[in-house]
């Protein structure tokens, strides 16, 4: 229940009450096909397919340090205080399960309010537990479970990752590659819950978690929500390849105030976000097919922990390009962003498309959710696409499915 979270549970509020308009959300602004040229006839994605209503939606989690939604908003420090003022009842209401914490993979936060059992399998059956204390209290139809927690030490798959039943013998053995996001995603998605990844932690990724997933009959996505630098990244260096302008060198750097940017301080955990970050240009730019213009980017990724701006970040692109006779030129970008604003929307989209896809009867990894993610997760060996014009079109593609299912069941 940090910043992320606590700024949807207000935002989602503030629609139920009419108090704001939902900007920055597909699910509940957007008309398809979103890119239509003038004169085309548009429809709102909610006639389009069967999305659960927002004061159908009930909120809960769990954290390591706060006790519920209005105290971990406060600390993130996102909203204003009118915002706490006005949702503060609300977001008191939302009370917080103690989690799970690993000193291995959780740096830089002190976890004060972890479950009092040691063994991964005990860790799994508490979070499993609360899952089903939670749809019982709150009498839930449905559930999504959506990772918005700090991001963890990377440490990439290894033997345990590689099959469920070498999984579920790792929580049996308590081996050391299991982090805690992974307990969180494989102990819903064993209570029948579709699971989403906005860090970059890995989960989705594992080949256990996608055999589980496509077992249990339930959605998969991930990961990395891709809100602000890097979605404008990626729309940049699409229209550069569709003007064959060359690439040779793109540096990003930022500042960043909350705990985010206090975890990412730590090299191990920057080194998951950089990982998705610095993914996105390859596959963009086709080196393969234009080699002159993009065999040799230079890409760097830099985040600084900056406590002043808090939630408000700051990004900062050099892009150096060249043109015709080879001629240098340079982009220069600033993007004076809020995180959890931008991200919020997303987590909202996501979560009811998840919903969607579930009651659809989709299973395992819905990769064509990618429009939202840095580091989108694809089924088999396709390669992900960063591009967000075909990411776009998939999703479009993909709704219109939905819809196609939901008019032959209520045949």
């Amino acid at each position: 229940m940090g910043a992320v979270s606590t700024t949807l549970f207000a935002g989602v509020e503030a629609m139920r009450r009419g108090q704001a308009a939902p900007i920055g959300s597909l699910t509940q602004l957007g008309q398809l096909p979103l890119t239509a040229p003038p004169g085309t006839k548009t429809r709102k994605v909610s006639a389009i397919i069967d999305l659960a209503p927002l004061d159908g939606i009930v909120f809960g989690g769990w954290d390591v340090i706060e006790t519920d939604a209005r105290a971990a908003a406060v600390r993130a420090g996102v909203l204003t205080r009118e915002d706490l003022a006005r949702h503060g009842k609300f977001l008191r209401t939302i009370v917080a399960f103690p989690g799970v914490a690993n000193p291995r993979f959780t740096v830089r936060v002190a976890a004060s309010r972890v479950k009092p059992v040691r063994s991964l399998r005990a860790q799994v059956e508490a979070i499993r537990a609360d899952i089903r204390a939670f749809r019982r209290r709150e009498r839930c139809t449905r559930l999504v479970v959506l990772c918005a927690m700090s991001v963890e030490a990377y440490v990439p798959p290894s033997t345990v990752h590689r099959s469920l039943a070498a999984f579920e013998a790792g929580l049996r053995s308590d081996d050391p590659a299991i982090a805690p996001s992974q307990l969180y995603a494989y102990a819903a998605l064993r209570e029948g819950a579709p699971f989403v990844n906005g860090t970059p932690n890995v989960t989705a990724e594992t080949p256990a978690l996608q055999e589980l997933a496509r077992r249990a009959g339930v959605p998969l996505a991930g990961s990395d929500f891709k809100s602000g630098q890097t979605y404008l990244k990626t729309v940049i260096a699409a229209g550069l390849r569709n003007r064959l302008l060359g690439l040779d060198g793109w540096f990003s750097t930022n500042i960043l105030g909350n705990r985010d940017g206090d975890v990412l301080e730590d090299p191990q955990a920057f080194a998951a976000k950089r990982a998705t970050k610095t993914g996105v240009l390859a596959d963009i730019c086709r080196a393969d097919l234009y080699p002159e213009l993009y065999r040799h980017i230079e890409h760097l990724v830099k985040i600084n922990y900056y406590p002043p701006r808090g939630d408000n970040k700051e990004a900062w692109d050099s892009v150096d390009l060249r043109g015709w006779l080879g001629y240098p030129m340079q982009i220069k970008i600033n993007f004076q962003c809020r995180d959890s604003i931008l991200a919020a929307p997303l987590a909202l989209d996501l979560v009811l498309l998840a919903d969607a896809a579930a009651r659809a009867g989709a299973s395992g990894l819905i990769d064509w959710l990618g429009f939202f993610f840095k580091s989108p997760v694809v089924r088999g060996a396709r390669k992900p696409s960063n591009d967000p014009n075909l990411q776009l079109a998939a999703l479009e593609r993909e709704i219109g499915r939905l819809a196609a299912r939901r008019r032959r069941t209520r045949r």
